[in-house]
């Protein structure tokens, strides 16, 4: 009977999950929003921000501490299997030559100016919202390493759904956007080795197991699955076996990354780099995977998130204000002044640099992902999890209304720029 009740607890919470975040998602695709903008706020009003203010009764009764552990469990897959499906997305013909060049310098004008400004506001803050046991320069790195983070996912979507994703500043832009989340996965992977092992020696094991992986994985792997991916595109499908032997090396994945002390959603993303470049198996993974991933497993995240936001930091008297403003400032500067800059100095006008300072701007998911894994490794206390989860919102809520100021309809199906004969590009003519 026990395990009936528990049973029909974990029903009832997915079920006010799903509803949240279905309605959410809709109410911010009728005001010309990305459905994830509002999933997360969805999130959040199921925890302390709405929920737990208004019926804490009613709070504790859906999302006791057992059904929060499944919860956890049921959002971990899901994110594992979403990191997949990023990784497999990615088209690496785009990281070649002139292009991965350009990107690079857009990638690393997104990282460095925020990484250093997230890292200074961590240092200013460190005394009020480090966790304790932290370092100074753990707790920097951390700060710095989430808010250099950009939505990778929900810009390709973006792009393709506004049909730019070809185009010269769309391409651009998503390269950049690809290396920005692959080096911020790093920074974390080397934060968290660090702070399991006690110190950088410690985790020089944790370090080099996720680089063999990945090396492995992207070398015999990619072999192993280029005969897979051979099979299907001769079929035209994705038979049962195939898919149940994907999901086998998924989930193989991120159990041994997670194992090693890296978290399952790097297993999950360097699994997805070495699938085939297929247009057939991109096909049928998005297909067999994406509507549960995306409608139920990636709901619970987002309310696992919001269940974990507490702001009661942020009432009258709170102490938070300070800290939001500064933090929130350095977050949007770093980016949006770094890339606009360095895509105005690669010879594309204003209006496109401002458009993809925007778009870089865009946290989304990604740094949701980031923070909980921080927080379930004791890296962020509940303040500045709340905190980052304001950021979170606001940026990505702000990446669509600066691109269609900066690129009104029509104006973004322009080339953005040519190559001039000299190699260097020349800003596109007119009309």
């Amino acid at each position: 009977m026990n395990q009936i009740q528990f049973a029909l607890r974990v029903f009832a919470a997915l079920a006010v999950v799903l509803a949240a975040t279905t309605m959410c998602g809709r109410l911010a695709s009728a005001v010309r929003q990305p459905r994830v903008v509002g999933e997360m706020v969805a999130g959040v009003l199921l925890g302390p921000a709405l929920l737990g203010a208004v019926a804490p009764g009613v709070q504790a009764q859906l999302f006791p501490a057992d059904v929060k552990a499944t919860l956890y469990v049921l959002s971990t897959i899901g994110l594992t299997f979403y990191m997949f499906l990023v990784g497999s997305s990615l088209d690496h013909s785009r990281a070649a030559g002139r292009n991965m060049r350009r990107a690079s310098a857009l990638a690393v004008s997104g990282i460095v100016p925020t990484f250093a400004l997230g890292a200074g506001a961590a240092a200013l803050f460190f005394g009020s919202l480090s966790p304790g046991g932290s370092t100074r320069w753990e707790f920097m790195l951390f700060v710095g390493g989430a808010l250099s983070i950009t939505a990778f996912p929900m810009l390709a979507r973006i792009l393709q759904e506004r049909g730019i994703a070809n185009t010269p500043i769309g391409g651009l832009t998503l390269v950049a956007a690809a290396i920005d989340d692959a080096v911020a996965w790093v920074i974390l992977a080397v934060i968290i080795a660090v702070a399991a092992a006690g110190s950088p020696f410690d985790a020089v094991g944790t370090v080099a197991g996720a680089a063999v992986f990945a090396v492995l994985m992207l070398t015999v792997g990619r072999a192993l699955f280029a005969r897979v991916g051979a099979k299907v595109e001769r079929e035209g499908r994705m038979g049962r076996d195939v898919v149940a032997l994907v999901l086998l090396v998924v989930l193989l994945a991120g159990w041994f990354t997670d194992y090693i002390g890296v978290f399952s959603v790097f297993g999950g993303f360097v699994t997805g780099l070495a699938m085939p470049q297929s247009a057939v198996v991109r096909r049928e993974l998005e297909t067999r995977l994406s509507d549960l991933n995306s409608i139920l497993l990636l709901p619970v995240f987002f309310a696992f998130s919001g269940l974990n936001t507490e702001v009661s930091g942020f009432g009258s008297g709170g102490g938070l204000w300070w800290p939001l403003v500064a933090i929130m400032a350095v977050a949007f500067a770093g980016k949006y002044l770094g890339c606009a800059v360095v895509v105005r100095a690669q010879g594309f006008p204003w209006r496109y640099a401002s458009a993809v300072g925007g778009l870089m701007n865009a946290r989304g998911l990604m740094i949701l992902i980031f923070i909980n894994i921080g927080l379930a490794h004791g890296l962020v206390t509940p303040e500045l999890f709340a905190i980052l989860v304001a950021v979170a919102i606001v940026t990505t809520a702000a990446a669509m209304p600066i691109y269609r100021a900066s690129l009104p309809d029509g104006a973004d199906r322009e080339p953005a720029a040519v190559p001039s004969r000299a190699g260097g590009p020349t800003p596109a003519p007119p009309g």
